[in-house]
């Protein structure tokens, strides 16, 4: 009989692939209906197939797949098939999405600054959501970790090299600075939406606290907000005495319940807020 744990696992892997599915339809989308009817080339291989297309009118799937397959076999050889099946389906299912709608869709604006805006934030959804469940739509991201294997250069260097180069070479195509400055406006509503997608909107808050009141203060917490807290040792290296310093993470809403909190307790109090993009735990967002 098959285990429960292994039903557990077949339907991740499952969900997985469906959502990567998902993902590279909405990457594609972003290509036909905004990104290449305008010229619009955002570096990586799609940018590339962009300007190819318009050069000599290539299939701007046949592109991404013949660039990518040889990327992928070399990263399979160096990395081990368990880092690249994913890699290799969402490269595929890329193709197979964007020649399907380049003849069922077609572009939704003529606006260069439109396009550029919705174009990378749409692509950057369907990227982030495609990274979120293991995939990647292959191209420069796998580029990027070859190089950083073989020259020990950043990997985020390297795909600023490889999207730089992209960019630039759409301005020398396209015939300006505008083309690659709309390229770099797709890029970073790109970025911007890949980090909406992975982190989400749901950030919180980290609060340190240092008080000789820490034991009451940590009390209210768990009693009156309901959030955990951590006591930790630590020492004030000019008196040369102990502290003991409060960790919780809390929702933004709470901060100002929190400060309110804690001042009732001790008016000296020394407190440090900083943002938590995310957290992963009781009382928060589940693993």
């Amino acid at each position: 009989m098959v285990s429960k744990t292994a039903f557990s696992r077949i339907g991740r892997e499952l969900r997985d692939y469906f959502l990567i599915l998902i993902g590279t339809n909405i990457t594609a989308l972003a290509l036909i209906w905004f990104l290449v009817p305008n010229r619009i080339a955002a570096g990586g291989v799609s940018g590339l197939a962009t300007i190819f297309y318009h050069l000599w009118s290539w299939p701007i799937s046949l592109v991404i797949l013949v660039v990518n397959i040889p990327l992928i076999l070399v990263y399979l050889k160096i990395f081990g098939a368990g880092n690249g099946v994913k890699t290799f389906v969402g490269a595929t299912f890329l193709s197979v999405a964007v020649e399907f709608w380049a003849k069922h869709a077609g572009g939704l604006t003529d606006d260069p600054f439109l396009a550029a805006l919705f174009g990378g934030a749409l692509a950057g959804v369907g990227m982030g959501l495609t990274f979120r469940y293991h995939g990647t739509t292959g191209g420069t991201d796998l580029a990027a970790k070859l190089v950083h294997r073989f020259t020990g250069l950043s990997i985020g260097k390297a795909l600023y090299l490889f999207d730089g180069l992209v960019i630039l070479l759409a301005g020398i195509v396209f015939g300006g600075p505008e083309a690659a400055l709309y390229a770099v406006v797709a890029l970073v509503a790109t970025g911007r939406a890949i980090d909406l997608v992975l982190e989400g909107l749901n950030y919180a808050k980290a609060a340190l606290i240092i008080s000789d009141q820490a034991p009451r203060i940590g009390q209210r917490i768990l009693d009156e907000l309901q959030r955990g807290v951590t006591s930790l040792n630590g020492s004030g290296l000019y008196s040369g005495t102990a502290k003991e310093v409060l960790l919780c993470v809390i929702g933004r809403a709470e901060e100002i319940r929190l400060k309110e909190l804690v001042r009732a307790e001790d008016p000296r109090a020394f407190m440090i807020f900083t943002d938590v993009r995310e957290v992963l735990g009781e009382g928060f967002k589940q693993f």
